[in-house]
């Protein structure tokens, strides 16, 4: 008996895969079908720009600290912070155990003669509030939302100058406990707390805006760290030693117009004038009628121009 193979139908097919001689029907086209998987618009408060602006002044008067970042990030601040106030607890101390009739050391003073460790705490601070944003590129996210460059720059000066002023202030307030507990008098060392709070309060807009302003120029954080000691000390240093060589040469006059020429001796200049403070100047040279009202036009030309200057720079940053 012989057999035949079968043919095939050509215009059969057989899927790779199945059985021999096994068709199998195309699966049939579903419907399409539009799933509710719980989706809906948001129909809560909407809390706008002033909640964004103080939720991001919040943050960064925190991240100044370290608060809410790792605890790597809270060392350098807090190092600083009690590197600031131990020279006050010192200071207190003697007072009390020598029965001192007044503090050896004036408010304003004491806060300029430690102007080096403030300047590390600028440095070390302003790049983390806005160099961080930039080189991230998260400048955008916030731009996103209800929150104008305005809003961002207000928020980061303002956290830097609170940041700032709790770090002066707080060892001034040291000073004025330290007083009071040494029985000194107490109206004059209210005045003179007064006096203190409202220079750190001016010291700390002033150093907040250059630091920030310098800070937002690049996104490389250890060249705004270089850029902010750079430029609040070397001038300082530099303009100190003139100073002292035109009081030896027996030039006041000279060294009041060169107090001009940086920040740390602007503010000198400006406590002695108009808060009462201690002047640091060469033979405790204090300011003249002449001279006085340059002084508070550059602190007024440096609060509007590093303001100008952060906003300038947000205008395109991100886009």
């Amino acid at each position: 008996m012989s057999h035949e193979p079968q043919q095939q139908n050509p215009d059969q097919h057989t899927p790779v895969g199945t059985p021999s001689g096994i068709a199998t029907a195309p699966a049939p086209r579903g419907e399409d079908v539009i799933h509710n998987i719980g989706y809906r618009g948001y129909d809560g408060p909407r809390l706008g720009r002033g909640y964004a602006r103080r939720s991001l002044f919040a943050q960064s008067l925190r991240g100044a600290y370290g608060l809410g970042r790792s605890a790597k990030s809270k060392v350098l601040p807090m190092i600083l912070f009690a590197v600031v106030c131990l020279p006050a607890a010192i200071v207190v101390a003697v007072t009390v155990a020598t029965s001192a009739k007044e503090l050896p050391l004036g408010n304003s003073s004491y806060v300029l003669q430690l102007q080096p460790v403030i300047g590390i705490f600028i440095a070390a601070v302003a790049p983390q509030a806005v160099s961080l944003d930039l080189r991230y590129k998260t400048v955008p996210l916030y731009f996103s939302r209800p929150i104008e460059r305005v809003d961002y720059v207000l928020a980061k000066y303002a956290a830097l100058s609170a940041a700032l002023f709790v770090f002066v202030a707080s060892p001034v307030v040291i000073l004025y406990a330290g007083a009071l507990l040494a029985k000194l008098d107490f109206a004059d060392q209210t005045r003179d707390l007064a006096q203190g709070i409202v220079f750190c309060a001016l010291f700390a807009v002033v150093h907040a805006g250059i630091g920030l302003a310098i800070a937002a120029v690049t996104p490389r954080r250890g060249f705004g760290v270089a850029a902010i000691i750079a430029v609040l000390t070397i001038p300082y240093m530099l303009i100190t030693a003139l100073q002292a060589i035109a009081g030896e040469q027996d030039s006041p006059g000279a060294v009041g117009w060169l107090g001009l020429a940086s920040p740390g001796t602007l503010m000198d200049g400006v406590q002695a004038k108009f808060l009462g403070g201690e002047s640091g100047f060469p033979g405790g040279e204090v300011l003249t009628n002449a001279q006085a009202p340059f002084y508070l036009l550059l602190v007024a030309a440096l609060l509007a121009g590093t303001y100008a200057l952060l906003l300038r720079r947000y205008r395109k940053a991100g886009l």
